[in-house]
């Protein structure tokens, strides 16, 4: 005889495929309240790395701000180009230079473990699940940005930019191209 959880975790699973087979725009997402504590330990991984991409690069900019920053990291995993997953997109070095800045400074880093206690955090991280569950029903506000940089810095890039939100200005590489699709985790 199956026990309870293992009945619910059936049950879960199948209603999450009938929902998102069943629901394509983003009016009528039903995996608005997944909870961070119901994914699976590989799928919390992924999301505790989206989580600290946006605290880092965006903890203080608008909503708006947050969800650009982790639609950036989506369309990166999206087009092929980067790496396969979000922890390898947001751990991604060229050559010595890592592409978000946070990632290889310490002063950054150290801080990973204190921010989890935060009600700022928990509300990013909230986020991070929204996405990652929602990514492909989720407009992007940075129409299909792959980089972004503070207004403040001016790096030359030789990139089409698509939009500025906040403290961002967001670019798109010409051979960025890409569909949105489903986020497997």
């Amino acid at each position: 005889m199956l026990s309870k959880p293992i009945i619910a975790s059936i049950f879960l699973s199948a209603s999450l495929l009938l929902t998102a087979f069943t629901f394509k725009d983003e009016s009528k997402n039903i995996l608005d309240n997944i909870s961070y504590y119901s994914l699976s330990e590989p799928a919390k991984k992924q999301v505790e790395c989206l989580a600290e991409n946006i605290y880092f690069e965006a903890a203080h900019e608008p909503h708006e701000g947050k969800l650009a920053v982790a639609m950036v990291t989506m369309n990166r995993v999206s087009t092929g180009n980067y790496a396969s997953d979000i922890c390898g997109v947001v751990k991604q070095k060229t050559g010595h230079t890592c592409q978000f800045s946070w990632w290889c400074d310490t002063t950054f880093t150290s801080k990973r473990l204190t921010i989890k206690q935060t009600s700022l955090y928990n509300e990013i991280r909230d986020l991070a699940v929204y996405v990652v569950m929602n990514y492909e029903n989720i407009k992007d506000v940075t129409y299909g940005a792959t980089y972004y940089h503070a207004d403040y810095v001016n790096p030359g890039w030789p990139l089409p930019k698509t939009t500025k939100i906040g403290r961002h200005i967001f670019y798109k590489k010409k051979s960025d191209y890409f569909y949105k699709k489903e986020f497997k985790i």
